[in-house]
């Protein structure tokens, strides 16, 4: 598959889901994110989680991870 048949064939599956605001770049970011919250259950790096993004830049990957306050609070909270 092209990127371009990547990206339109998201858009389809949103749209017959009714997703607003979904794109292929959103489930992106939603993976990459979820894949670096669980680094600490699986011993992994976040240089795992750039091969499997397919980034040659660490720097890209970070990019996408989001941050979560709630969550930030609870690991000050621990420390």
């Amino acid at each position: 598959m092209t990127a371009r048949s990547v990206v339109n064939w998201f858009r389809a599956v949103y749209d017959s889901l009714d997703l607003k605001g979904c794109s292929s770049h959103s489930g992106r970011r939603t993976f990459i994110t979820r894949a670096a919250r669980l680094l600490a259950k699986t011993g992994g790096s976040l240089r795992d989680v750039q091969e499997l993004a397919g980034h040659s830049s660490l720097t890209t990957t970070e990019c996408y991870i989001q941050g979560d306050r709630t969550l930030q609070r609870k690991l000050v909270n621990l420390l």
